[in-house]
This record gives C-alpha cells, sequence and structure tokens, in this order.
C-alpha cells in the first residue's frame, strides 16, 4: 500500500466512522479541489453512493463557474444538495462589494452566520429537485449536528490545530484549546448532546497529495484551477472580489502537480490569493467563530 492508497484509507475509515456514529450528519462541499476529493472518496466509502447530504454556503459572490460546475455535478451524480445564504445580509447589502463592511465582517455575514443558520435549520435551506431540475425551498429543518468538512491541516495555520473529530459548541464556536486527544487512531465521538462536531477526514493530506489523488482516480475538478491561455491560474477558490489567481504556466493536473514539486510555490501561502486571510489574523479569527 503506497502513501495515497493509506491516506485514502484513513478518510474512507474517518467517513464510515461519522456516518456511523452520528445521525444528523451533512458534508460541506465548497466546489474546490478538496471539497470535491473529499465527496469523491465519499462516493468510495459508500460504494458509489453518498448518503449524506452537500450543503454548498452561497455568497452570491461565487464565480459562476463554480455554482455552474456544483449543480451539474449534483445532477450527474444524484446528490442530496442543500445551499444556504444570508439573505437578509444580502438584501440590506451588508458586505464588503457593497462598501459596507471589511472583508472579515463580509465573511462573518455572509459565510460564518449563513453556515450557523443553515446547519441550525433557523433559515431556509434549498435543495435540489432532481425531477424539476432546480432549487426548491427545503422542508426539513432538523439541526444538523455533525458537519464533514474538507479542511487540511497544511493549508493554513489555524486548520492544523483541528483534530479529526473536533468539536464545537452551540454556538458553533471553537476553543482551540480543549480539542480531545487523538492517538493511535482512537478517536472521541461521543460527545455531549447538543455539541456540534466538526469532522476533518483530509486532515493529513497535503495540497500535493490532493492533486496526485485527483490524477490518479481522473476526478474532474472545475477549470478554474488552470492555466487557460493568461499564464494564470486559481489556486485556491473563493469569492471573486476576494480572490486573487496565480502566476502559473500549468494548464492540467499533471503540471499542476510538477509545479507543486518543482519548489516554485513552497514560499508561496496556498491561500495567498484570499484577501480576508491578510486582516488582522483573519481566517483564524473567523473559524473561531465558524467559519469552515
Amino acid at each position: 500500500m503506497d502513501h495515497l492508497e493509506r491516506l485514502e484509507a484513513q478518510s474512507v475509515f474517518i467517513l464510515r466512522e461519522a456516518f456511523r456514529e452520528f445521525k444528523n450528519l451533512v458534508m460541506l462541499w465548497s466546489i474546490g479541489k478538496d471539497s470535491t476529493v473529499l465527496l469523491w472518496l465519499a462516493k468510495k466509502a459508500f460504494f458509489g453512493h453518498v448518503p449524506i447530504p452537500l450543503m454548498h454556503i452561497n455568497t452570491n459572490y461565487k464565480i459562476p463557474e463554480m455554482i455552474e460546475y456544483r449543480d451539474s455535478f449534483a445532477l450527474k451524480w444524484n446528490l442530496n444538495m442543500i445551499y444556504g445564504l444570508n439573505e437578509k445580509a444580502l438584501r440590506e447589502k451588508q458586505t464588503f462589494p457593497d462598501g459596507a463592511c471589511d472583508r472579515i465582517t463580509c465573511c462573518r455575514n455572509l459565510k460564518s452566520e449563513a453556515l450557523k443558520h443553515t446547519l441550525s435549520g433557523e433559515w431556509t435551506r434549498y435543495r435540489m429537485d432532481h425531477s424539476l431540475k432546480k432549487y426548491v425551498v427545503d422542508t426539513n429543518r432538523e439541526p444538523y449536528t455533525g458537519v464533514i468538512v474538507g479542511v487540511r491541516a497544511d493549508e493554513e495555520g489555524s486548520r492544523s490545530k483541528e483534530r479529526y473529530f473536533s468539536p464545537r459548541d452551540k454556538k458553533n464556536e471553537w476553543d482551540v484549546g480543549d480539542q480531545p486527544p487523538e492517538f493511535w487512531n482512537q478517536f472521541k465521538t461521543d460527545f455531549a448532546p447538543g455539541t456540534h462536531v466538526r469532522i476533518h477526514p483530509l486532515l493529513d493530506w497535503t495540497e500535493l497529495n490532493i492533486w496526485e489523488y485527483i490524477e490518479k482516480e481522473k476526478i474532474p475538478v472545475v477549470s478554474l484551477y488552470f492555466n487557460q491561455g493568461d499564464g494564470k491560474r486559481y489556486r485556491s477558490l473563493g469569492c471573486f472580489p476576494c480572490t486573487n489567481s496565480i502566476v502559473s504556466k500549468s494548464r492540467n493536473v499533471k503540471e499542476i502537480i510538477e509545479e507543486l514539486k518543482s519548489g516554485k510555490l513552497s514560499n508561496i501561502a496556498e491561500r495567498s490569493g484570499r484577501e480576508q486571510d491578510k486582516e488582522d489574523n483573519g481566517l483564524e479569527t473567523l473559524r473561531r467563530d465558524g467559519y469552515m
């Protein structure tokens, strides 16, 4: 068994443990490379079927191609696809692009708050109706208490402090200093009632591992990751007002792998194009409040 096979086996094990231990389980799909690999692993773990609802938090500022990709694969793979959003903040223009707040506050409004209230069922959820091929209001308002997320420890500093099974309190807030120990593949999965648990099957994967696995499994990913002829591509995907591309000639998965192995990007943070990360230790602040 090679390294990628070991990572795959570990992630499949975590997914199956989560499915066994948590009744109201959902998987976040950001449409990026990591959560798409996670979705692929879920298909493997459950023999071609994904028995877990997929949730996307839409900010209305995602790159249009991301939304097209989401809906195309939701229909193609028969996914139980849900999305949520902060309709009030959007309606009242309480966003950074509208000039009403800084980037961190905008992320808190459109992502953290939207995630918290969509998970709890307090805010409207929209579910893909496969017969109509469009989203309709979801009648299920039951809260999701187990949330599978595609974060990796190497991607950003605050994520290296996570556990495979990481508890949050009833408000979705994360106490970084109070995380359960995880030794020798022994994971704590019994938490007090009302605890919100984030599950991280990709925690030990690296950016290179993700792309090597995408190549090995021939996983389709959104084309924004590739140079389309202008010498630029996205390394990390987010909202278009706050996400910048990088200079890169990589036109396909193989060339991205070669680029990563060359060391050209070794001193450049993977999320360097995400402007909100640069504001006052922004991402850890947001993640303590419930951000992905």
